[in-house]
């Protein structure tokens, strides 16, 4: 068995289903369990909507629902699931009609209203692969993906969900039947639907894999695999043909959106290979991440990049000499549930970076009363992963070398010894990624790189 996830671009349309249903044809022989996206930006719609009717606008909010309604009725025409979109969206408008009453949107209704993309997508899906001529079969994911009750972040229960996806979706494979699921979504013991956090599409798939005893974990995107870098940045990386667990997982956190971060955990655990292939180049053989180290003649695997992240720097002459200074900052972060993706100390400072700026403020107001505090948020952070960093003599050098041109603001070397991770201005970010792989991908291990 195997488990195929299709994100949102590769379920977007009816077109676009039918390319799926093609793929996961041609692969019928490894008994296939299939999890999807959300169709193309529908949860983001859905969200915005919710917004609207909260601030008040429930006119705008049942417009733009008509329209979300009538592109997702269009895309399934002739699949025989009107009744149910049309069910579903009659939900959502009674949702928005509480929203407007309350004014605003409380966590379990973000989740409520954010899980009708992956339900509405995962039926559709299914009734475009029996009109294909594939015996597919509709699992709600909410009835075998059992989570705590953290809404919006939810992690799963392991052996939970196992146990319930051992029982209920292998079998079905085992038959033949293609078994067709939702995404992001599972519900906590007592029914109440949650979500796995955005994203958690991938980590749905690897949830499901580990469940069933699958051989592979196939996630499949809309680019052929892991590239040397992001192309957002800078067109023109190289396929990483194998990647280790270790190191998908350092690119996955520091910024590579081609996997989600959590996906790796489970398949780490049963130990599954994971591919990360390309649902418009179903030719190419995409990225394989393994559980053991990957031989490479290179220095580094792949350049990530974060933007837009806030550098907080934390000074205070109390911290000289003192015990107990760092505790007493990792606890406002804590506080405020604010991860920490860098850090950098000296001996009266402490700097350090975040992506998610949600709670800044009230951290700093906290931090202010025990150090000076100043904000950067016109940063970038660059991490370069692999292997051999941490055996490589003279990397920081050639690191320096290439951004002889550049200020870095901040460097670190990750505790896993993976990733040497850097600091730079916005503006710089293109520039200092593209003297990076100048400098580390001008020649190339064939066994590990596709040029």
């Amino acid at each position: 068995m195997i488990v195929m996830k299709f994100g949102g671009t590769s379920v977007e349309s009816a077109a676009a289903m039918e390319r799926v249903a093609g793929i996961v044809a041609a692969r019928l022989d490894r008994q296939p369990v299939v999890v999807v996206s959300a169709m193309g930006k529908t949860t983001n719609r859905l969200l915005a909507i919710a917004a609207e009717a909260c601030n008040g606008e429930r006119e705008e909010a049942s417009r733009l629902l008509a329209e979300l309604a009538a592109y997702t009725l269009g895309e399934a025409a002739g699949l025989g699931e009107d009744a149910f979109i049309e069910a579903h969206f009659q939900e959502l408008s009674a949702f928005l009609d509480e929203l407007a009453e309350i004014g605003e949107l409380p966590d379990q209704y973000v989740d409520l209203i954010s899980s009708y993309g992956e339900r509405l997508s995962s039926r559709i899906v299914a009734a475009a692969f029996r009109k294909a001529g594939l015996d597919a079969v509709h699992v709600d994911a909410r009835e075998v993906i059992v989570t705590d009750r953290r809404h919006t972040q939810a992690a799963p229960l392991y052996s939970r969900s196992y146990a319930k996806l051992e029982a209920r979706v292998r079998p079905l494979a085992l038959a033949g039947k293609v078994v067709v699921m939702g995404g992001f979504i599972g519900s906590t013991q007592d029914g109440f639907t949650t979500t796995l956090g955005r994203g958690g599409s991938d980590f749905s798939a690897s949830i499901v894999g580990a469940g069933i005893g699958a051989e592979e974990i196939q996630i499949w995107t809309d680019v052929d695999g892991m590239l040397t870098c992001d192309p957002r940045i800078l067109p023109g990386g190289h396929r990483v043909k194998m990647i280790s667990f270790a190191e998908a997982a350092e690119l996955a956190y520091f910024g590579a959106k081609v996997l989600h971060p959590a996906t790796v955990v489970p398949a780490i655990e049963k130990n599954i290979p994971v591919l990360i292939l390309n649902s418009r180049n179903p030719e190419s053989e995409g990225t394989r991440i393994v559980a053991e180290r990957v031989a490479c003649g290179n220095a580094v695997k792949s350049i990530a990049c974060k933007r837009n992240i806030v550098v907080v720097n934390i000074q205070s002459l109390r911290m000289l000499m003192a015990h107990g200074f760092l505790k007493r900052i990792f606890d406002v972060f804590d506080r405020f549930q604010t991860p920490v993706d860098m850090v950098t100390t000296s001996e009266v400072s402490v700097s350090l970076t975040i992506d998610n700026s949600m709670h800044l403020e009230e951290i700093c107001s906290e931090l202010r009363k025990i150090a000076d505090v100043t904000v950067d948020d016109s940063s970038s952070l660059i991490c370069l992963v692999g292997d051999n960093i941490r055996e490589t003599s003279g990397l920081g050098a050639r690191v320096f070398g290439a951004l002889r041109a550049i200020n870095v603001r901040m460097i670190a070397q990750g505790a896993s010894l993976l990733n040497l991770s850097l600091v730079v201005a916005d503006a710089d970010l293109r520039a200092a990624v593209e003297a990076l792989h100048a400098e580390f991908f001008s020649t190339l291990d064939e066994r590990v790189f596709e040029a």
